[in-house]
């Protein structure tokens, strides 16, 4: 335990962060008060993604949405993609569903505690605390990858993760302060973004440099232990390229639940462990007509899997009776295709279709 008293390694942190913050385009700045609006948007978008994917994209939206009554308006295929390319679409989704609850329900005020932020769409336990406290000044313990890392090695803490999650959110809570607790939970996540970095930590511009445990010890960089991970399945399956006569292209939306859920997609057959030959891959196809194998192989990385999909392409009448919609390749943009299938779809035009 460090020897520093908690509230002493608080105002060393503040210290540090009214000099050193990020500026970032989602925060306040100093003596403005928060956005609740910028500050949940951000929130969502940064789970599993980096602060640097993000920029781009919470610009877009807030240019496009500038408050939750207008993301609330909008329909939701023109989230989906505005959204395309930030991955983990059940967040987008989400997005919309509680917009649209704050808006119709609440009058477009976000709630201020954390419990009536974790009843909302899409808004789990950290995302509830760092709400509540940047937004709101709420006395929340925030705790992120970065803020794991931090407390792993100031406590030199070196059970592995997840089984020290616990343990750390404990350490967090000890030394969050009453006051300013937005900056403190800001403040801890710019530290492990910027100097107790996963590699090569810069220990010696670190405020909190003489508490640290694991700097002592010599064991900081590597803080947090991790179990070791299951190496990612392979799954496998044939996309189907079909071209109309007019040179449309078909596209199905996927079931609304699971993955990818309510995204726009080349058809394909079901994803698994096996090789489909294109016998098999025909009775999973839209429509019966000539098939051909394109060369080489579309790959995609997902959190829990390998996938590699092969193209086929066929053509298709005049006016076929299919499930789906035709789109013309030049307004492909427009749709609400996820990165896997928009890779599916360079293949194809790349080998000329």
């Amino acid at each position: 335990m460090p020897a520093t008293a908690p509230s002493d390694l608080a105002a060393l942190l503040l210290a540090w962060y009214d000099r050193n913050h990020r500026s970032l385009p989602w925060r306040a700045e100093a003596g403005q008060a928060a956005d609740p609006y910028r500050v949940w948007l951000s929130e969502i978008m940064l789970q599993q993604t980096t602060v640097q994917a993000v920029i781009p994209y919470f610009l877009k939206f807030v240019e496009r949405w500038p408050d939750v009554a207008s993301l609330a308006a909008a329909p939701l295929d023109d989230i989906l993609v505005a959204w395309a390319g930030l991955g983990y679409y059940a967040r987008a989704r989400n997005l919309h569903a509680c917009a649209r609850m704050i808006a119709e329900w609440r009058d477009g005020r976000f709630p201020e505690d954390e419990d009536s932020l974790s009843a909302l769409p899409g808004i789990g336990a950290y995302t509830a605390a760092a709400i509540a406290a940047i937004a709101f000044g709420r006395h929340a313990v925030v705790v992120d990858g970065n803020v794991e890392r931090v407390m792993a090695r100031l406590f030199a803490a070196t059970e592995p993760l997840p089984k020290v999650k616990p343990a750390l959110r404990r350490f967090a809570a000890s030394l969050t302060p009453a006051d300013r607790p937005g900056d403190y939970a800001q403040a801890a996540m710019d530290l492990g973004a910027t100097l107790c970095t996963p590699k090569s930590p810069a220990c010696g511009l670190c405020p909190w440099m003489n508490a640290c445990e694991g700097r002592k010890r010599g064991i900081a960089a590597a803080l947090p232990a991790r179990a070791q991970k299951a190496e990612r399945p392979v799954r496998r399956g044939i996309a189907f390229w079909i071209l109309r006569k007019d040179g449309a292209v078909l596209l199905r939306r996927r079931a609304p639940e699971g993955l990818l859920g309510g995204m726009m997609e080349i058809p394909s057959t079901p994803w698994d462990d096996r090789s489909w030959s294109l016998t098999e891959a025909g009775g999973q196809a839209p429509l019966e007509t000539e098939w051909r194998l394109l060369p080489g192989l579309v790959r995609h990385t997902f959190t829990h899997f390998h996938l590699e999909l092969q193209v086929a392409v066929g053509k298709a009448g005049t006016r076929p009776a299919i499930r789906g919609i035709w789109c013309p390749l030049d307004r492909l943009g427009d749709q609400a295709l996820p990165s896997v299938m928009r890779k599916v779809v360079r293949h194809a035009l790349a080998k000329g279709y």
